[in-house]
């Protein structure tokens, strides 16, 4: 069963002539303003458009904000006093990520009905106990809830059965049938899966024992197929081959490119690095001259290791915290002691020390805006400040941890002091991977022997 006829209207706003009503200016220099329910400058840009139900005009409101793990969204609301008619839905302003992302929520209650849930236009839902599913591109972008994911797609199927029940009864019984079916799924009488397969990598869905790992949700990132870049209208660039070998060591290679924050002109530089007792890694770093803002970024710059690297480190002193430390984008972090686990590519490649991926993970927890405000539940606001005066705790040597490292690429790494001899607080672990991971890091699907044999004859 394919929900594609649960279409609804487009914005209206797109067919209509503009006339711009006063709105409220936002702060200079910040175009995408972070969402808060606290923040009494943020007001929708209000635009007089046309009624694609009555055709007369009505008003469109736009508001541009800023959500993490979301980026830079577009809210548009439309309603028309003459008509009544309403509609809303929301658009991704930030760029496509580099992998797509694949939820799997297993809904077990009611509560996991009121789940925050980010769908982007180019996202796949199925709810495979019913054989459904929603494809990309039928329905417009929304933040809604579990629940109200069911009640569009139920909405979308009703849409059209008054004319089904006069020209095909049949089918326009067994749709009735499966709405039926769709209702019953909110009551949770039974555990169902939720399955949304985004791309983009733009979807999310909330975690609402942030900051502890959720074992109802597992999140996959993955590497897109051409088919899948080609939906999205990418095109994927065939490497230049070089006619000499360059020697990237001592030089700072600068390109171009745009600031992510403002999305001004600015220069991106790229440098080999060798790390002592490690490899050599590619560092990124951009420094925008218009807003001030600087991000940096880590990459590997040798293959995936032939066995998975797992290092554990007893954090016992201060001086702990001034550790080099590089974290590839397959590494996940854990923290026993506060229950606490960051996935694969969560806060993408660094080059740090200890101590400043601690404060990055505390930045990123306490500043989720699905536990703050009037959408967080009761409760929700004393975790996240108990697990940031805990970190806190950590980070000035009061309180023991244990910070585990674990990347299945085995291109991550933590110093050791006391190299060349062994660190006696560090445990470093080589193991080897599991299907799974393979998978997740697309070696099975990769032939490094005996390919050669398979291209002949097509030369």
């Amino acid at each position: 069963m394919s929900a594609s006829g649960a279409v609804e209207p487009g914005p209206p706003g797109a067919a209509a002539a503009l006339s711009p009503a006063p709105a409220r200016p936002s702060s200079a220099g910040h175009l995408f303003r972070p969402i808060s329910a606290e923040d009494e400058e943020q007001q929708p840009t209000e635009i007089e458009s046309l009624c694609m139900n009555c055709y007369r005009n009505g008003m469109t409101r736009l508001l541009l904000t800023k959500i993490p793990f979301f980026r830079e969204i577009i809210v548009s609301s439309f309603s028309c006093e003459h008509c009544g008619w309403s509609n809303t839905e929301i658009q991704s302003a930030g760029r496509i990520q580099d992998q797509g992302v694949r939820y799997a929520l297993s809904v077990r209650g009611l509560e996991d009905m009121n789940r925050e849930v980010v769908k982007t236009d180019s996202a796949t839902t199925r709810i495979p106990e019913l054989d459904f599913e929603i494809p990309a591109f039928s329905q417009k972008g929304a933040l809604t809830t579990v629940e109200g994911l069911i009640n569009r797609a139920i909405s979308g199927l009703e849409q059209d059965q008054p004319t089904r029940r006069a020209k095909e009864e049949a089918i326009a019984e067994r749709i009735d049938e499966f709405i039926i079916k769709l209702k019953e799924l909110k009551k949770v009488a039974s555990p169902f899966t939720l399955i949304i397969d985004d791309p983009s990598g733009n979807s999310f869905v909330e975690n609402p024992h942030a900051p502890r790992k959720d074992d109802a949700l597992v999140i996959t990132h993955y590497s897109r197929t051409l088919q899948q870049e080609e939906m999205l209208g990418l095109q994927a660039e065939a490497p230049e081959e070089k006619p000499e070998e360059e020697d990237l060591r001592n030089e700072v290679l600068q390109f171009n490119t745009n600031c992510p924050e403002c999305n001004a002109p600015a220069q991106t530089n790229m440098k080999l690095v060798q790390i002592p007792h490690f490899k050599e890694v590619i560092i990124m770093a951009t420094n925008c001259e218009n807003c001030g803002h600087r991000t940096n970024e880590v990459k590997s710059g040798g293959a995936v290791e032939p066995l998975g690297t797992k290092i554990t480190l007893c954090i016992t002193d201060p001086s702990d915290m001034t550790r080099d430390l590089l974290k590839s984008e397959t590494c996940s972090v854990e923290i026993p002691e506060l229950e606490f686990e960051l996935g694969m590519a969560v806060l993408g490649g660094k080059f740090t020390t200890l101590e400043g991926l601690l404060k990055d993970i505390q930045e990123l927890v306490t500043k989720n805006p699905f536990t703050l405000g009037d959408s967080s539940s009761p409760g929700q606001s004393e975790k996240l400040q108990e697990f940031s005066q805990k970190l806190d705790q950590i980070i000035e040597g009061n309180m023991k941890a244990h910070f585990i490292m674990n990347d299945p690429a085995g291109n991550s790494y933590l110093q050791n002091v006391y190299a060349p001899e062994e660190d006696p607080e560090m445990k470093v672990e080589r193991y080897k991977r599991t299907f799974d991971q393979n998978e997740e890091l697309g070696l099975n699907d990769m032939k490094t022997e005996g390919y050669e044999a398979g291209l002949a004859p097509q030369r």
